[in-house]
């Protein structure tokens, strides 16, 4: 959730106009209160799925410190709230994305496709991708290209980093199980999946320089960047020791936040300095 504030954040910033810092602040409150919603949303509907697994255990309905119904009660109630709240201080489109949001990630993402498929991450990722065109909506009111490509950048992250997670935790996925790469395809095949991401997010993200949305600065860090992050997904795609495979997979996805938070740190210094 702070990555998805702080990637908001920065398409706020680096958007060509103007906002009033009162209205951003709100704005971004509201975009804050509109991720813990679907959150929210997501732990009362797999509440059950989420006492099965080590990860999600000590969550808060798992340990009976919220019901199912108080749970589902402010999930519904800040959902509405925050997009009323984006709305009066920024303006429609930006109130319609966020509930656009909070709508794909519960409905598409949580209840039909999280247990149908092994690529629910994928689509599903789209839900994650949206905050940097919240941002820039609530300066501009619209959509240009340049927020696209910031969608992009997290769109292609986002499978490779929740896969690289799903490898080093399979059992849990499996004890409640929900379909994750791993468990349907095999480890191999997800491995190969994570490299092959890996390749198209390193092209990806040196898309705004090739657009002219960024310096020569921002082109050498995210290929550093993204060159040890394709060494790492390489280094678990040859990796045939299991408890190494699980060592390797643990540090990408670890180091994926790390990568992601500073390839959007570069994008608003070089946008703003």
């Amino acid at each position: 959730m702070s990555l998805v504030i702080f990637t908001c954040v920065v398409g706020l910033l680096i958007a060509p106009h103007e906002v009033s810092f009162f209205n951003a602040s709100l704005s971004l409150i509201a975009v804050a209160l509109g991720a813990g919603a679907a959150g929210t949303l997501n732990m009362w509907y797999e509440s059950d799925l989420d006492a099965l697994m080590e990860r999600t255990c000590l969550r808060p309905i798992p340990t009976g410190k919220v019901t199912k119904k108080q749970a589902l009660i402010f999930g519904l109630l800040t959902s509405v709230i925050s997009v009323l709240a984006l709305y009066f201080f920024a303006n429609l489109i930006s109130a319609t994305l966020l509930a656009i949001t909070i709508l794909f990630y519960v409905v598409v993402y949580t209840i039909w496709l999280k247990q149908k498929t092994s690529q629910n991450i994928v689509i599903g990722g789209a839900a994650g991708a949206f905050p940097p065109i919240i941002g820039w909506t609530i300066v501009t009111g619209n959509i240009t290209l340049e927020p696209i490509l910031l969608f992009l950048i997290i769109f292609f992250w986002t499978p490779s980093h929740f896969w690289a997670l799903s490898l080093y935790k399979k059992e849990d996925y499996k004890n409640a199980k929900i379909p994750m790469l791993p468990i349907t395809a095999g480890i191999k095949t997800t491995k190969i999946n994570i490299f092959i991401y890996s390749l198209i997010l390193f092209v990806v993200a040196l898309t705004p320089f090739f657009f002219g949305y960024s310096s020569l600065v921002y082109f050498i860090c995210a290929s550093v960047l993204g060159y040890y992050y394709v060494y790492l997904c390489y280094k678990l795609f040859i990796e045939r020791n299991i408890e190494l495979e699980k060592k390797i997979a643990k540090k990408i996805f670890f180091f994926s936040i790390l990568y992601l938070f500073l390839i959007f740190t570069t994008i608003l210094l070089d946008n703003i300095i």
